[in-house]
């Protein structure tokens, strides 16, 4: 449902538009590695654009040998190479000058992650690439999955090869469209085995080192998570920018409330696994309001080692600021398109939480469309509302007892009011 936007995010947002006016658009063909298909992919697009009378014009492109995509080059206006002297050798490199005298509408530029020769106007072409995109000239470039920056270190522990050539992330998160072009494993090594990715010499060299088919696996999931990372951030984006409020469960996301209680690193851990269970990416919060500002040094530690345990099991963790922390994370649920809160169970006598009302409660109100899960901090596991919660008598007096029951019916009817998902398990503490 359409809400009123934040000032602030509308504020944002036009300037982003600001800056966008007049720029060129990026569209990436992406894949698991070379051979999937990503610069014939590419060259089909730019014809079929050309066909339509779109000024298209190819700035660089390496075949590689490979008849089939040179082929795709047949009819489409072609930017001559720039020659270089490098070592004693001629190198044809991309002509940057040329392609901005010619203000193409579409500029197709293979290799995003190539170095530049030396005396080049930018070492990198993806920096090639930000000079026509801020030009206002659109661009179609190719990549693969290892030349991400941010997972340099993975590929190189993956396939034991490190790659020299990235991007960083920003650049490809400017990207208009994401394209990815994926083939199996098996139907990759069969293209290479047959001559049409490499050439005849370097196959059984290739086979041997990077494309084994364990590699090819693992990289074809990190192409596919990555386009769907970039996917849900275009989702959110769209989101934001219409004040749409109502949770889109395209994908599972999992926010866990940590706070200062002793029991906060078990919620996050069940946290962890209730996410695993789902494939759910999972996320960490603390709200700090004007009562927990004033938290003792010890407390204050225990927020930060949670927060930082939250992060070491690949949680991303954030702290946030509010009078009121339900309120608060509810709201920071919504724009991060969250479809379901963990928190951490707390047993207060009925009359406070008739007084002064709770943190769960408040939180089970607020939620809405939003499942919220209150568990407790020694469980193992998640067990479902319609089972009475356990309670141990011997930790409280009778009427304690008796008000925890009470308490528990009352929230459990407001839970079912408000449509939302609960789960209760004994006992624990959280937010108050």
């Amino acid at each position: 449902m359409p809400g009123r936007a934040n000032p602030n995010d509308l504020l944002v947002r036009a300037r982003e538009e600001e800056a966008r006016a007049g720029r060129g658009r990026l569209k990436i063909f992406f894949g698991a590695a070379p051979g999937v298909g990503k610069t014939f992919a590419m060259l089909s697009a730019a014809q079929r654009l050309a066909r339509d009378g779109v000024d298209v014009v190819v700035g660089l492109v390496e075949t590689h040998g490979r008849a089939e995509t040179e082929q795709q080059l047949l009819g489409l206006d072609i930017l001559p190479r720039r020659s270089v002297e490098y070592k004693g050798t001629e190198l044809a490199e991309f002509d940057l000058a040329a392609a901005l005298a010619r203000r193409p509408e579409i500029l197709v530029l293979d290799e995003f992650a190539h170095t530049n020769a030396p005396g080049s106007r930018f070492e990198k072409r993806w920096q090639d690439v930000e000079e026509l995109l801020v030009a206002g000239i659109s661009v179609y470039t190719s990549l693969n999955v290892q030349h991400i920056e941010s997972l340099n270190d993975v590929i190189s522990q993956i396939t034991g090869v490190r790659v020299r050539e990235t991007v960083p992330d920003s650049a490809i998160e400017k990207a208009d469209e994401i394209e990815l072009i994926d083939l199996p494993p098996d139907v990759l090594l069969e293209r290479l085995k047959a001559g049409r990715v490499y050439v005849p010499d370097s196959i059984a060299p290739a086979m041997d080192s990077f494309f084994r088919r364990g590699n090819l696996t693992a990289l074809r999931e990190l192409s596919l998570r990555r386009t769907a990372e970039w996917v849900d951030t275009q989702m959110r984006r769209y989101r934001e920018g219409n004040s749409i409020r109502a949770i889109w469960p395209a994908t599972e996301r999992i926010l866990v409330a940590v706070s200062p209680s002793p029991a906060s690193s078990k919620i996050v851990r069940a946290a962890k696994r209730m996410a695993a269970g789902l494939h759910a990416e999972l996320l960490a919060a603390y709200v700090e309001t004007p009562r927990t500002a004033r938290l003792s040094a010890r407390d204050q530690d225990r927020v930060t080692e949670t927060l930082r345990l939250a992060e070491s099991l690949g949680a991303s963790t954030t702290s946030l600021s509010a009078d009121n922390a339900a309120t608060e994370l509810v709201s920071f649920a919504r724009a991060r398109n969250v479809s379901k809160i963990v928190v951490g169970k707390t047993w207060r006598p009925l009359w406070r939480e008739m007084l002064f009302g709770s943190f769960v409660g408040n939180l089970i109100r607020s939620s809405g469309d939003i499942d919220v899960y209150v568990i407790r901090g020694d469980s193992d596991d998640v067990d479902d509302v319609s089972s009475s919660p356990r309670l141990d008598p011997s930790r409280s007096d009778p009427w304690a007892y008796a008000g925890a029951i009470a308490s528990t019916k009352i929230n459990v009817a407001t839970i079912f009011r408000m449509g939302a998902s609960i789960r209760l398990r004994g006992s624990g503490s959280s937010y108050s």
